[in-house]
């Protein structure tokens, strides 16, 4: 068993309720090692990123870097967003429980909420 989580509008992770981990899987565990090293390559960037202020470097460069690093993230979230559809959603939608489908539409237009409003 692992402890499943929710997000608040910020983003901040609070306790859920117990879910059997080997009974549910995400949409985007056929990319999980794909997702990880763009995260890995992200979290270089921000590095980077601190080195470059560390060192005075230029501010138009760093902002240049900061932009690439938002591209960056914004593409982790669109896929994953995209993987929510095509894999939570669709599965809701195919089980014919049209409450839960509803319940994962609402999740990724809340989700689509918070990246637009960032």
């Amino acid at each position: 068993m692992t402890l499943d989580t929710t997000t608040d509008d910020i983003g901040t992770a609070s306790p859920g309720t117990e879910v059997d981990a080997a009974a549910h899987h995400h949409g985007y565990i056929s990319d999980k090692d794909r997702y990880l090293t763009r995260m890995k390559r992200i979290e270089g960037q921000a590095r980077g990123i601190a080195k470059m202020i560390d060192d005075e470097k230029y501010c138009i460069d760093i902002l240049t870097q900061v932009s690439a690093l938002t591209r960056a993230l914004q593409g982790v979230a669109t896929g994953l967003l995209d993987d929510h559809l095509k894999h939570c959603v669709l599965d809701a939608a195919k089980q014919g429980d049209d409450d839960a489908a509803i319940a994962k539409i609402q999740e990724a237009t809340d989700a689509i909420n918070r990246l637009v409003r960032s």
